[in-house]
């Protein structure tokens, strides 16, 4: 019966240890390598050490991302085939910046404007089955968000 307690009550530690995770099961979070350093989405808010909000309002962005049709004219290109696997290149270290995505705009974080004008600051080429350009907008803008604090650090 002492048995059948402890197997009971460990039970919630265990779930709590998954949930705190942020997931069942490892899943490839879109991630880009800059130097030494990688930026990656996190898979739960409490992961991100940076967040990102987005707004569908112009006047309200802090930064604007450009969607273009062309690799060449674009400052972050994702393109993979339909059943490609991450080679493992941008692993998560204790380097990596885990940047997470807001469902509101806060005074710290930037907010993006995502849209196809010609206005930006930053451009992306996104063909992937699984990053979405809103994915890669936010980790172009967390990645140069770090460069920013990096060098703001250095002087």
């Amino acid at each position: 019966m002492l048995r059948l307690k402890i197997l009971a009550s460990s039970i919630p530690v265990i779930l709590a240890a998954a949930f705190a995770r942020g997931e069942w099961l490892p899943a490839d979070q879109p991630c880009i390598s800059i130097g030494a350093t990688s930026v990656q989405l996190a898979t739960a808010p409490w992961q991100a050490q940076s967040h990102v909000a987005f707004t569908d309002d112009p006047s309200r962005a802090t930064v604007r991302v450009q969607i273009v049709d062309t690799p060449d004219s674009a400052d972050l290109v994702i393109a993979d085939d339909a059943d490609s696997v991450a080679d493992g290149s941008c692993g998560a270290t204790a380097a990596t910046l885990m940047i997470g995505i807001s469902p509101e705009a806060s005074a710290a974080g930037p907010v993006v404007y995502l849209s196809r004008d010609a206005d930006a600051d930053y451009r992306i080429y996104v063909r992937s089955k699984t990053v979405t350009p809103r994915d890669a907008a936010a980790l172009i803008v967390g990645a140069s968000g770090q460069h920013a604090r990096m060098a703001a650090a250095a002087l």
